[in-house]
């Protein structure tokens, strides 16, 4: 995930300062331009309501998104100005970002990854457990990255992997930037 501050991107465009990479340009789809996004949701739903997006090739850049849809698990979209195989082929590689403030609104319960990175994890005692760093999915469910919190004498795991299910994530306070997990320290 990229998040970048405002600038000027070379073209007199202000870059958004919300900017989160929600996937990457897998390959070139079809002859007739049109690009392959592998997203990093199993949705897509961002970079599908999305009419502008930001490539990082050549240079940072914003550009004009003229259809897209899902296919096969992957967004295949016609950016305005990539014409023909050879031109989406190029762009291989790139990583497509958005605004934040462009993503979908999500339903109460509901979370975008981006906003769990970098909430405290604490368990049901109160103690902590770390950071969220990074989140993953194995297939069945998302897990918490959580950098270890520093437990003096402790022979601690830098990194604590806890499935982001109900279970064992009890509350995701986004305003205090809190998780609370049924998760012992010695798990």
């Amino acid at each position: 995930m990229t998040v970048n501050s405002p600038s000027n991107a070379g073209s007199g465009v202000i870059v958004p300062a919300d900017l989160v990479q929600v996937g990457y340009v897998s390959g070139a789809y079809g002859l007739n331009g049109w690009v392959r996004i592998k997203p990093f949701s199993s949705t897509g739903d961002a970079l599908l309501n999305a009419r502008t997006w930001w490539l990082d090739k050549p240079a940072l850049h914003d550009v004009d998104v003229m259809q897209a849809k899902m296919h096969s698990g992957d967004v295949v979209v016609q950016l305005a100005g990539v014409a023909g195989r050879d031109a989406a082929e190029a762009l291989k590689g790139t990583s497509v970002q958005i605004p934040r403030s462009r993503f979908p609104v999500l339903p109460d319960g509901e979370f975008y990854w981006v906003d769990l990175i970098g909430l405290a994890v604490e368990n049901l005692q109160g103690e902590s457990i770390g950071v969220v760093h990074d989140m993953m999915d194995n297939g069945a469910h998302p897990i918490l990255r959580v950098e270890a919190a520093m437990v003096s004498g402790a022979d601690k795991p830098d990194e604590i992997l806890i499935p982001f299910v109900g279970q064992f994530v009890r509350t995701v306070d986004q305003q205090a930037r809190k998780i609370t997990v049924d998760w012992g320290l010695d798990y």
